[in-house]
């Protein structure tokens, strides 16, 4: 694909511009974009929403690299150089740690602010589909989270020879285009949740729902993703990505049962007992 848009001139040379970021960095923007707009449904100041979606962004980006250097712990103690190349920073680092990093972060956040934690978490969780949705598209363009080698017709040729020196994309095999499965997956996952969000009968329900529909597509999309940066148990058969999924899946179940049974508590309220 297309890993460098270009370079901005500097005296100093060029500064390039990776395909990846921008597309990650409008991503993250739409999504809280949607976030903002979502705010006033869940009773929450809009603005507060966008300024503490900012912090989020900042600790995702550094729980991100974190988890990266966790799971592939082995390599790093044996080349610690390579924690501060140019490649690891400018790396994306993994979307679950991103995700837990921020989900911490908010927890706290919300604790020590006296704020509801499940009508916020409606709010970012309302627009992050939408936003990772972009963001996969520039995993497409940079080559990376690639998939297993197919002869499906929709199989995809990397043949950018930078895919494979950024990131270790193999070049001139037909791959699974995972990057696209996700994307299609979180566009179709977004319009569930903004159809959702039309008729929400308790707080929490964005939130559960989109652990739900994640935990599935990407514990499915895991089978036939090849790259490098992910933790693989018995010999190959499934990655820790997958147990997390798997955890995605029972909280968001959990939380759909607790709070369908507050909301048919609510709509069917129990009668006063009889006065004697």
């Amino acid at each position: 694909m297309h890993p460098l848009l270009g370079t901005i001139p500097t005296p100093w040379g060029g500064i390039p511009v990776y395909t990846y970021g921008v597309l990650v960095a409008s991503g993250v923007l739409l999504g809280l974009w949607y976030a903002r707009r979502y705010a006033p449904q869940a009773g929450i100041d809009p603005e507060r929403v966008w300024n503490l979606g900012i912090y989020m962004v900042l600790v995702a980006l550094v729980a991100a690299k974190i988890w990266l250097l966790i799971v592939n712990g082995q390599y790093y103690s044996q080349h610690p150089n390579e924690i501060f190349t140019l490649a690891t920073l400018q790396s994306g680092g993994t979307f679950y740690g991103g995700l837990f990093g921020a989900l911490a972060f908010g927890a706290l956040y919300t604790h020590y602010q006296r704020i509801p934690f499940l009508p916020l978490a409606d709010c970012y969780f309302s627009g992050l589909p939408l936003g990772h949705a972009i963001g996969r598209l520039g995993c497409f363009a940079a080559g990376c989270c690639y998939g297993k080698p197919t002869w499906l017709p929709w199989g995809v040729v990397f043949t950018d020879p930078r895919a494979a020196q950024l990131v270790g994309t193999p070049l001139n095999v037909p791959l699974h285009p995972t990057q696209l499965y996700e994307s299609v997956a979180e566009f179709i996952n977004f319009l569930i949740l903004m159809f959702l969000a039309k008729k929400q009968r308790f707080a929490g329900e964005i939130f559960a729902t989109y652990m739900l529909l994640y935990g599935f597509e990407r514990g499915l999309i895991e089978f036939v993703r090849a790259d490098p940066d992910r933790t693989l148990f018995l010999h190959g058969r499934f990655s820790l990505m997958q147990v997390v999924s798997l955890g995605l899946i029972v909280t968001g179940a959990w939380l759909w049962r607790r709070g369908m049974k507050h909301a048919a508590t609510l709509h069917h309220p129990q009668p006063a007992p009889a006065r004697q």
